[in-house]
């Protein structure tokens, strides 16, 4: 179990970005044999082969084909998000003044913005380059401390013990990139740091999409190693646990289906999230190539089943009074199916019941939450991809601590267990 986390936190460590963690995924499915395909090219699929289509840079599908007619068994489809709560920056990110460059950043997602001071900071995403024929988009990842958000020192916030560190968005987030050279631009000291990096000149440069991250890598903790600490457990966490489930389906008699999209932590409304065509035109296309009509595409639906998998609140014990009181999910106890009478969550009696026994058959425990009624629930790609795609769905995810902090904290046991009950899905 301690070589999955331990596996975990090296894609996590790996995939700074959303565009990373595609990557990184793609990378780990080429070398499992999968093949890739283009949506703007046909498609030749095959019963058994495994394939994988990528979106924007920022979403990817995976799909293993059954040896069995998807009207006989339906598709098996599990879904997660690339993208995790963080610091996006501007696209004239650098200025200069005071002596110092700073660097503007926009708020993405929920991130709790207080962890993000006093941390060793740096940036990754993508970059399109000019070039003869065009552009061309290259990924950049600074694995040095090259930012940093220095926190007010207490004599002057005397009261943020009290009542908290309360960051104004707009004038107290910009990051601290470095002293401003003489006679030169604070955009132009920025940019050449990109360009050396991608060993191209600053003017080539012409867009970016940057996220800030913490270069602090992902470690064991506990007495006895029980818990990992990283950045981006929710959810890439559950994009692992996934593909891992994934490419360990061998020969299965459904087609199984790994979907992990780009842009949940703002409403997954975009051609890369879940509220956009992506799945839906990756499941056409695969009832196209195995000659299903309409009819026998709605019918095989009609007998699929989807897991939408993201992260679950675990009870803290310092702040029982932000829980409902009988469901108290706890860390290294199990995967948690989560519930909510105004579908935040898609599960429902029965789609919660089919998952209960696919713990059952993989030996693994499981635990129920529902939110505290008097607090604001959040809500996954589960509704969404349920509604879009009419097929039953149950959203479920592993307990962790500080949801959409810098550093976030889970079980080693969970995540292992998450990967066995997946594998259980796509061999049911």
């Amino acid at each position: 179990m301690n070589t999955q986390a331990k596996d975990l936190l090296s894609f996590i460590d790996a995939s700074p970005s959303p565009w990373h963690a595609v990557n990184t995924v793609e990378q780990h499915l080429l070398n499992q044999g999968f093949k890739q395909l283009h949506e703007s090219e046909a498609w030749q699929v095959n019963a058994g082969d495994s394939y994988y289509v990528v979106r924007g840079g920022a979403s990817i599908i995976a799909f293993t084909l059954g040896s069995k007619n998807p009207t006989e068994t339906g598709f098996r489809i599990v879904g997660a998000h690339t993208d995790s709560p963080s610091l996006r920056l501007k696209p004239n990110a650098a200025y200069g003044n005071d002596g110092l460059v700073r660097i503007g950043v926009e708020v993405y997602g929920g991130p709790i913005l207080a962890t993000f001071t006093d941390r060793d900071l740096s940036v990754a995403g993508r970059v399109t380059i000019r070039t003869a024929n065009g552009f061309e988009t290259r990924l950049v990842k600074f694995d040095n401390a090259m930012m940093r958000l220095p926190n007010l020192a207490i004599h002057m916030n005397r009261e943020v013990n009290d009542k908290g560190l309360v960051l104004n968005k707009q004038t107290e987030l910009p990051l601290i990139f470095g002293e401003n050279e003489a006679g030169v631009e604070a955009d132009k000291q920025f940019l050449c740091h990109i360009a050396a990096a991608l060993k191209v000149e600053a003017k080539d440069i012409l867009t970016f999409e940057l996220n800030v991250f913490d270069t602090q890598k992902g470690v064991f903790w506990g007495a006895n190693q029980e818990f990992i600490a990283d950045s981006q457990l929710d959810n890439l966490a559950s994009c692992h646990a996934t593909i891992t489930a994934l490419t360990a389906a061998k020969n299965p008699d459904s087609t199984c289906i790994c979907a992990l999209f780009d842009h949940e932590e703002v409403g997954s409304e975009s051609t890369t999230g879940a509220s956009g065509s992506f799945l839906n035109d990756v499941v056409n296309r695969i009832a196209s190539s195995q000659q299903l009509d309409e009819e026998a595409k709605l019918r095989a639906l009609a007998q699929s089943f989807f897991i939408s998998a993201d992260m679950a609140h675990a009870y803290h014990p310092n702040h029982p009074s932000a829980y409902e009181p009988c469901h108290h999910v706890l860390v290294n106890k199990g995967p948690v199916i989560k519930t909510n009478t105004n579908q935040r969550y898609s599960t429902n009696a029965e789609t919660a019941a089919r998952f209960i026994t696919l713990c059952e058959s993989a030996g693994v425990p499981y635990q129920q939450y529902a939110h505290r009624t008097d607090l604001g629930c959040g809500s996954t790609i589960g509704p969404i991809v349920a509604s879009n795609l009419g097929v039953p769905s149950v959203d479920v995810g592993s307990p962790m601590w500080a949801m959409h902090s810098i550093r976030e904290s889970a079980g080693v046991l969970d995540h292992s267990y998450m990967i066995a009950v997946l594998k259980a899905m796509f061999k049911s």
